[in-house]
């Protein structure tokens, strides 16, 4: 059977517990394949069918590889022209974030770590200049997302989450910073995507309240103490992630397929 035709179990046996659909794996092999070959934005990959043999997939489950891949920004399918390797996004575009593999513990705790110090700096600045109006916004936000952690609802809590996060950017009135955070979070993004499934990795009642406290510290000038609020806010989530990831890669279950192929150089 080819590689990603079924989903496997992402969980221990015994419990109820989801699927990785067989063209995350293949999105997640396709992904390996870019670095390997040392692709780089803008470069062309093989046709659908070429890839299809050269990872061992159907052509099927290639298809919708490829087609989240395009959804979170990593490839680029022109009509009439082909597969490319997609440029990064944001304004932090650098040929060598187009091999950041969102799926290996490595490169989301290079990741958690660059978040760290960003946006802890961030808050330390967001705490010496927001204006009453932003300190207003990023309480509020800090606010909904301890409610909607209250009330179970997760996908009101990252909406929340995600302003939170975007408002005491605004607050720094650094626009490199606020940019830094963006391309961040969509890099996250694509784990929370491909690996996580939109989980969210440890508990979301903590996460509001820690986002109420850094509120507080920004409202009142306390630079210093935002950002150290801030530091352990990242550093909780840092050791969620790599739990999750651990715990979801330890129970992965490897798919009934033939000997791996060997990669096969892609067409230019």
């Amino acid at each position: 059977m080819a590689t990603g035709e079924h989903a496997v179990p992402s969980e221990g046996a015994g419990k109820a517990a989801p699927y990785r659909p067989g063209y995350e794996l293949v999105a997640e092999q396709l992904l390996t394949y870019i670095a390997e070959q040392n692709l780089m934005p803008g470069d062309r990959l093989p046709t659908e069918q070429g890839l299809a043999q050269i990872l061992g997939a159907t052509r099927n489950v290639t298809r919708e590889a490829i087609k989240v891949l395009a959804a979170i920004g990593r490839l680029s399918v022109r009509r009439g022209a082909g597969i490319f390797v997609a440029a990064t996004p944001g304004a932090l575009n650098d040929d060598r974030l187009a091999h950041f593999q969102p799926t290996r513990m490595e490169h989301v705790m290079m990741l958690i770590d660059y978040r760290q110090l960003i946006e802890s700096d961030t808050a330390n600045k967001a705490a010496g200049l927001a204006t009453p109006i932003e300190v207003r916004a990023i309480g509020k936000s800090a606010e909904v997302s301890l409610g909607a952690a209250l009330a179970d609802d997760v996908q009101a809590f990252a909406a929340a989450d995600e302003q939170f996060h975007d408002a005491v950017g605004v607050a720094a009135h650094n626009v490199f910073l606020r940019s830094s955070i963006t391309t961040i979070r969509r890099l996250m993004s694509q784990t929370d995507i491909l690996l996580l499934h939109g989980d969210v990795p440890g508990s979301m009642e903590v996460a509001g309240r820690q986002h109420l406290a850094i509120a507080e510290a920004i409202a009142s000038g306390s630079a210093e103490k935002a950002a150290e609020l801030m530091r352990e806010h990242i550093d909780t989530t840092r050791h969620q992630v790599e739990r999750k990831i651990r715990d979801r890669l330890f129970n992965l279950a490897e798919p009934a397929a033939g000997p791996a192929r060997k990669p096969r150089e892609p067409g230019r």
